[in-house]
């Protein structure tokens, strides 16, 4: 497992992770907590281009890179490799607009720091981090050359009510604690619920089922998207008592069908049986990154910075 020792310096080396040279940036010396990134640099090889990849909810950049080699697999391709660490640090609820403020304060200081203006960029993440990325290619003024995320909720209507309805159905067991904290973060964070504030899930949700005016979706435009989600509707019966209303699947598939049909025919679905696995210890868990095949994502990644030049 990987070890990482938090300073409060504004940055420092991590020499000989897997064998690449590593860098924790702070953006506030005196605050290690939040509003960093942490960069995986290319070894002996021009940069090429750069890539954010954003972790789940609770996710720091350490359990990131426990999770999934694809990090250090960028660098190796000869991108800059970035993991920020947002606003509301491993809490940060990456839709929102102090996390979308602190993604974009990331990026441009990346940007500046190291002259890359101009070079493609790609951004990416895993369950919210996902949802994050999406966020900001909507409304990025430069766009990103590809986006990609991983199991993503994106419809936070859906992801309410269906949190909601777990809780009535609990009973007389404890309800998912998880669930409880969602509703009350998603009802702090969209400043209300669907019932008395819905324009505002329409305006912060990276898509929406319900909006007929299909606002989010449009902002999406054409930029190139993979979406991965591993829909295991029988493991999540079993072992969380979820259904399909209670997983991100639905949603994932429904806002790649909406861009096929308004023309971005670079947007796709990636559905993945049985790959879904959680290190360190492997257990099984269809939401999870290990449902990417990196080194297929890659070769995607690569063929659509070819085909912006």
């Amino acid at each position: 497992m990987l070890k990482f020792k938090l300073t409060l310096f504004s940055c420092f080396f991590l020499i000989n992770v897997f064998g690449q040279k590593m860098e924790v940036v702070f953006l506030d010396q005196t605050d290690s907590t939040r509003n960093n990134y942490t960069i995986i640099y290319p070894d002996n090889k021009p940069i090429t281009g750069l890539i954010f990849i954003i972790p789940g909810f609770g996710q720091s950049a350490e359990r990131t890179l426990e999770q999934t080699d694809l990090p250090i697999k960028t660098a190796e391709k000869g991108l800059l490799t970035i993991i920020p660490t947002l606003q509301d640090g491993v809490q940060s609820f990456g839709v929102d607009d102090l996390s979308q403020e602190s993604l974009n304060n990331i990026i441009q200081d990346v940007t500046n720091k190291h002259k890359l203006s101009g070079l493609p960029f790609f951004i990416g993440g895993f369950s919210i981090g996902g949802s994050c990325a999406i966020k900001y290619a909507q409304n990025a003024k430069v766009k990103p050359v590809a986006v990609f995320a991983v199991d993503p909720p994106l419809d936070f209507e859906r992801f309410y009510n269906s949190s909601k309805r777990d809780i009535r159905l609990s009973l007389d067991r404890e309800p998912s604690q998880e669930n409880v904290y969602m509703v009350e973060r998603i009802e702090k964070e969209f400043n209300g619920t669907p019932e008395t504030s819905l324009s505002n899930f329409y305006a912060i949700s990276p898509y929406s089922f319900s909006d007929h005016n299909q606002t989010a979706v449009k902002r999406f435009g054409n930029i190139p998207l993979r979406i991965y989600t591993e829909p295991d509707v029988d493991w999540w019966l079993k072992e969380r008592d979820f259904d399909f209303s209670n997983i991100n699947g639905p949603d994932c598939s429904a806002m790649i069908n909406e861009l096929n049909r308004l023309g971005n025919n670079k947007a796709e679905l990636i559905v993945t049986n049985n790959k879904g696995y959680r290190k360190p210890y492997n257990n099984r868990h269809p939401h999870s990154w290990s449902i990417v095949d990196n080194d297929d994502l890659l070769i995607w990644l690569i063929e659509q910075k070819e085909a912006s030049r």
